[in-house]
């Protein structure tokens, strides 16, 4: 029995889903079993982990030839994270930043979105890039390694509650090996039918395999970070929350996107409609965290909300410029020159006086 393009888009996502669950399960067990760092499992593991579904969607659309999807999925999973998981989390309970590891990814998150819109600069990440940024990945998880070592002892206990797993027998070792192995083999499975589905239904609708890179793979595959995110905000590991989000993003251009550029035949081709609009809108969200992020501020419910509004006129962005509307150009503008600048000055600012206060107090 053949499924409808709808049925294997869903049921492809669920395998995804299912998938990233198992591999980030079993990996962070076998990590925290093997001695290392709950702190390091968390932020390498575990984040890596939840990025495994933007992995497999877009090496798969890289080898498949629709490099439009491969690079969509990176740009608009990094856009959902920010806008929509902290968002959200922040909706739940405003989001404190402690951990100065978390404050030292937000600029490496800043630089590495720059960076693609500088390799993108020709219209294409060739497979040279695409190396740089797997090397960028690799010197980056080191870097996290040895800068774990100076996290407080705090830090180091929420992490250790929310990854750390007692040492267990062979049969441990095994049934974590196993919960990896059947994770990637679903990963795979889920992102053959999510592209596929994805392919057809941008067919369908008229609209390009950027769009539906950028909304419904790109929501898809963060469904991992979404849970993720929640769970740890309603736990109170608020830093966990953030530094899901941040790692994941940072994967996903270093490591999703170097990789995808490696295997592509040609590279990974970048839109003149992605460097306009989608490329500066990544960067431009990845500075609104900086003030807050650096600061380690509180995000506040209200900057949880302005979040999500924002992704919300990131979509009807989308929407207007897919359904050829009049007024798509004028909103582009809009959304660019003014809205999203406006709101980083905002923020600046809150923070400035935020500062201010603190520094009169002491």
């Amino acid at each position: 029995m053949t499924l409808g393009v709808p049925a294997t888009f869903v049921v492809g996502l669920g395998l995804l889903v299912v998938g990233a669950e198992a591999l980030v399960r079993g990996a962070s067990r076998l990590a925290a079993a093997a001695g290392v760092s709950p702190l390091v499992v968390g932020l390498t593991v575990v984040a890596y982990g939840t990025s495994s579904p933007e992995m497999a969607v877009s090496v798969q659309a890289a080898l498949g030839g629709q490099a439009d999807m491969a690079l969509g999925n990176v740009v608009g999973s990094n856009i959902f994270n920010v806008l929509f998981i902290l968002g959200l989390s922040a909706l739940i309970a405003p989001l404190v930043v402690h951990q100065q590891l978390v404050r030292i990814d937000v600029p490496i998150m800043v630089g590495v979105s720059v960076l693609v819109l500088l390799m993108a600069s020709d219209g294409r990440i060739g497979r040279g890039e695409g190396v740089l940024l797997v090397v960028g990945m690799l010197a980056y998880t080191a870097f996290a390694l040895w800068l774990s070592r100076r996290e407080t002892k705090a830090v180091q206990r929420e992490y250790a509650d929310a990854f750390a797993v007692a040492p267990g027998g062979i049969g441990r070792w095994m049934g974590n090996g196993a919960l990896i192995a059947g994770g990637l083999g679903l990963l795979v499975l889920g992102a053959h039918m999510l592209t596929g589905a994805a392919i057809e239904l941008a067919r369908a609708f008229g609209v390009s395999e950027l769009v539906i890179g950028l909304t419904l793979v790109a929501a898809g595959t963060s469904m991992p970070e979404v849970a993720t995110s929640l769970m740890a905000t309603l736990r109170g590991e608020r830093d966990i929350a953030v530094g899901n989000v941040v790692g994941s993003n940072i994967f996903n251009i270093l490591g999703v996107l170097g990789v995808s550029a490696m295997v592509a035949p040609n590279g990974v081709a970048v839109p003149a409609a992605a460097m306009t609009f989608d490329v500066p809108v990544a960067i431009a969200v990845a500075f609104a965290c900086l003030p807050i992020f650096v600061s380690g501020l509180a995000i506040a419910r209200w900057e949880g909300a302005l979040f999500l509004a924002y992704y919300v006129a990131y979509v009807v962005v989308l929407y207007l410029d897919s359904s050829g509307h009049a007024a798509a150009p004028v909103y582009n503008w809009v959304m660019l020159s003014f809205v999203i600048p406006l709101t980083v000055m905002t923020l600046a600012v809150v923070v400035g006086r935020d500062l201010v206060r603190r520094r009169a107090a002491s």
